[in-house]
């Protein structure tokens, strides 16, 4: 095991790094699509708002650790503000058990505030999740819902939300342009239903969007449709909604939140809260 204290500095999106990061989240987590550079630099260098914000831990030429957050737009108390989502973390087998993902979380956060970023949103595991909450001072929202909608909706209420993504059609553009996952949208009355592949064989995972935001004329594709988030704007109670049992739900499922600056709430009503998988990205 390396005994050297590694050196932390802020994540880039030069060419070198990102080959860096894809090769130690491939190391870690298993080679995958999510991983290629390819997808990397869609991810960490090709979001219209912004490049990630993160921190690395180098020990000589070795990348130790690797932590970054993504920016994204958001509605929160009827005012667009500038957020992160809290996305990959890995170290490296030969420097684990040292702290190093709470040292560039931190840095992570002071880069953000510094830059302007409003807060921090992310959605984390089981055994993430304390660590979040006990090291690095996050609000648990609350847990996502997660179930087969049986009738998928047509249009949102009228009901007020304290957040929700922003997403504009260069936003949604960019997101439905991710090299490591296909995307249909079908137009459902006002909505714009955007469906991805799960892991599930025959479901897709279905989040929408305002139908003027993003032009759609594909079928809603064949089989069950999953909803994995919050959304007040339209029913998830009774039959509407048949909830998977635990050992089917996909991590991660806990919906997590720091502000920033004061220009964010201190906290966020999971009542008035609206994200789906287009905001936090397992798919």
């Amino acid at each position: 095991m390396d005994t050297e204290t590694p050196d932390i500095s802020p994540s880039g999106v030069a060419p070198a790094a990102l080959e860096a990061y894809s090769a130690l989240l491939s190391n870690v987590f298993g080679a995958g699509p999510k991983f290629t550079p390819e997808a990397i630099a869609w991810r960490y260098r090709d979001n219209p708002a912004g490049h990630v914000v993160g921190a690395d831990a180098w020990s000589g030429s070795t990348l130790a650790a690797h932590y970054v957050t993504c920016p994204m737009r958001a509605l929160v108390e009827g005012r667009p503000l500038k957020g992160l989502l809290s996305l990959n973390t890995a170290t490296h087998p030969d420097f684990q058990g040292r702290g190093l993902f709470t040292r560039l979380a931190r840095a992570t956060y002071e880069q953000g505030a510094e830059r302007g970023y409003d807060f921090v949103i992310g959605v984390a595991n089981a055994q993430s999740t304390p660590g979040f909450l006990g090291r690095l001072g996050f609000q648990h929202v609350g847990r996502l819902e997660a179930g087969l909608l049986a009738v998928a909706p047509r249009k949102f209420a009228d009901v007020p939300l304290q957040f929700c993504g922003d997403w504009d059609a260069a936003m949604l553009a960019w997101r439905l342009a991710n090299p490591a996952a296909t995307y249909r949208t079908a137009r459902r009355g006002e909505l714009t239903a955007v469906y991805a592949d799960t892991h599930l064989s025959g479901v897709r995972c279905a989040a929408f969007v305002d139908g003027q935001a993003l032009g759609a004329t594909e079928a809603a594709p064949l089989g069950f449709t999953l909803f994995l988030g919050l959304d007040p704007r339209f029913s998830l109670d009774g039959p509407r909604l048949l909830r998977l049992p635990d050992r089917f739900r996909p991590s991660p499922l806990n919906l997590i939140y720091r502000p920033l600056s004061e220009a964010a709430p201190r906290s966020l009503d999971p009542r008035a809260t609206a994200i789906s998988f287009l905001d936090f990205d397992p798919y």
